[in-house]
């Protein structure tokens, strides 16, 4: 692996459930992108081997919110780029920490 980036995708909507529908939407696209991810409670973590294919994902996360109803979207990004050797992966990170 050689990137990876922890994504907090905000709508702008004023109900809770469009809300939670919207970002539903944007994780379901970052799921469909075949990529390991992560799902917290606050932002969703993806891992890969091209650092442009995850900033492409970046930008369609926003895409996918407008197009499911938010007037305005605003993402809190992180980006870990190396591109020569390996990252700690997501599961080097979190697996202790896993409940059994």
């Amino acid at each position: 692996m050689k990137a990876s980036i922890a994504i907090q995708v905000l709508p702008a909507v004023s109900d809770r459930g469009e809300l939670i529908r919207i970002v539903d939407e944007v994780i379901a696209y970052i799921k469909s992108s075949g990529l390991h991810c992560h799902v917290g409670p606050f932002e969703t973590t993806v891992e890969g081997e091209s650092y442009d294919e995850l900033m492409d994902i970046v930008k369609e996360c926003q895409h996918v919110a407008i197009r499911a109803g938010a007037e305005k979207v605003s993402a809190y990004i992180k980006v870990v780029y190396q591109p020569q050797g390996e990252l700690l992966t997501i599961d080097g990170k979190i697996a202790k920490h896993a409940e059994a």
